[in-house]
């Protein structure tokens, strides 16, 4: 990282990690002048989610004006909501735009951060046992990468092939096959449709349903796409109307108000009845908890599946894998040729992605013993210089998570401005002020409905929510404008 050169080249930064987070940091400390700045990658590619889920049918619950970067609006969407696809190829053209190639070092993992109060700086530890200096960090790790297998009784006892749909085996062709797919979330809804007509026979493993709203999805025609080509105006206004929708249905997402949350289960029941006419299948998917409890799903096919004749919804919990198939509690074994894992990822928000050791060698992982914590989701107080993307607290439940990206994205880069005009040696955000930001958000979190009664990833072990942000965006982006040094402990 030293080797850059640059006005700033003795003030390296590292960004770890290279989706959508990290590229936009890059991008706007090239738009600062700021140069001296190395992407950290694991994977061979930049991309993150989208570059690892291909699975059939996957694509953005979000309108694809919105889910861009502000900065680079991309007219030629060829639908208004991008498949996984089209979102990595629009990564990939940012990248090339911007030419960030040789800012970038992909398979390469970061495994250890230690951060030295002596000089202001962190050194970094690759999987390779190279050590490398950074006067600040931005982690840009996704939430959504590593894949969460199902803890299931004589897995590895199954002949057949299994896969999560984050690492789809697209040399295994499921045509003809009696396929299982485990799970009815975000990626299930995408991927049962897809495959319903090709297989033989399809067995979807439900163990709690999910409220399912219809998707405004189409086609956008070549002339549409000139338009906006032609008028950046016009796609600005499309982006906002989109995003102040989402905003203005936010509180039936968010709020524990039932009669708020009775509108949103009156259009979903309302989806359901037009789309399965099975009376009995019907009750087994209508949810037993609050609308917005759990991730609210947008698909006009998935529940019409169940209308299929191949198509079998299970809602018996399963016992054990045989060699053969899925045998469920009521003693029935399912015959199966493979196992489609549709379960969801790892979120780690209770935890470090790896040992991070701050000021007077604290530790990440027990400053975060009692669950994930940090200053408006990005500064934890004792790891100065260090900014988190998308951190606790920070994940919203109704828009675009780019919205809060953005602002946090902005937010870093006034600290980093601050700490290259004054040369400071390091910024660390005070505990108390850590600690009544975090007071305010638990307090609201008692209004919100995730805490209603269903269990969803967005919970901790003890019932807390260090996952979502209790509020709008444009609130927290509001609260994220500025960078207060009064909030800070700052070296000179």
């Amino acid at each position: 990282m030293d080797r850059q050169t640059s006005p700033s080249s003795d003030f390296p930064i590292a960004i770890i990690g290279a989706g959508f987070a990290g590229i936009g940091t890059a991008i706007q400390l090239l738009k600062a002048g700021i140069r001296s700045f190395t992407i950290f990658e694991r994977a061979g590619e930049i991309g993150g989610t989208w570059r690892d889920n291909t699975y059939p049918g996957a694509a953005c619950d979000v309108p694809s004006h919105v889910y861009s970067f502000s900065f680079e609006p991309n007219p030629s969407w060829s639908r208004a909501f991008a498949e996984s696809w089209e979102i990595q190829d629009y990564l990939l053209g940012v990248v090339e735009k911007w030419k960030l190639r040789s800012h970038l070092r992909l398979n390469t993992e970061i495994v250890d951060a230690r951060f030295d109060e002596a000089t202001g700086s962190w050194t970094l530890t690759t999987s390779d046992g190279e050590t490398v200096r950074a006067r600040v960090v931005v982690s840009g790790v996704g939430g959504l990468v590593d894949p969460a297998p199902p803890d299931l009784k004589g897995m590895e006892s199954f002949r057949g092939e299994v896969f999560h749909t984050a690492r789809w085996n697209h040399d295994f062709d499921l045509a003809g096959r009696k396929v299982a797919v485990i799970g009815t979330g975000a990626s299930a809804v995408q991927v049962v449709p897809s495959i319903a007509s090709q297989v033989e026979k399809l067995s979807v493993f439900q163990r709690t349903p999910a409220w399912v709203m219809p998707k405004p999805d189409r086609k956008y025609s070549e002339r549409a796409k000139r338009f906006y080509a032609r008028f950046p105006l016009a796609l600005r206004l499309s982006r906002f109307f989109k995003y102040a929708m989402s905003e203005l249905f936010g509180p039936m997402v968010f709020l524990d108000a039932p009669r708020l949350s009775a509108i949103g289960e009156k259009g979903s029941m309302l989806h359901l009845r037009a789309q399965v006419s099975n009376r009995a299948v019907r009750e087994k998917l209508v949810p037993s908890f609050q609308f917005g409890c759990k991730r609210i799903l947008i698909s006009d096919d998935f529940w019409a599946c169940f209308d299929r004749e191949n198509v079998e919804l299970v809602t018996e919990p399963i016992e054990e894998v045989k060699s053969g198939g899925i045998q469920t509690s009521d003693g029935r074994l399912h015959s199966v040729d493979a196992i489609v894992l549709a379960t969801g990822f790892s979120v780690g928000l209770a935890k470090a992605p790896f040992p991070v050791r701050g000021r007077g060698g604290r530790i990440l992982d027990e400053a975060w013993s009692e669950g994930a914590v940090a200053y408006k989701g990005m500064a934890v107080s004792g790891f100065p210089n260090w900014y988190i993307l998308m951190g606790p607290n920070t994940g919203p439940g109704h828009t675009s998570v780019l919205v809060y990206t953005e602002a946090q994205i902005a937010y870093a880069l006034q600290a980093i401005r601050k700490l290259l005009r004054e040369n400071l040696r390091y910024v660390d955000v005070r505990q108390d002020v850590q600690d009544r930001y975090n007071d305010g958000l638990q307090r609201r979190m008692k209004r919100m409905v995730w805490g209603s009664g269903c269990n969803s990833w967005y919970l901790s072990a003890d019932g807390a929510n260090h996952a979502l942000y209790p509020g709008f965006a444009w609130e927290y982006a509001l609260r994220t404008r500025k960078f207060k040094s009064s909030e800070y402990e700052i070296a000179r």
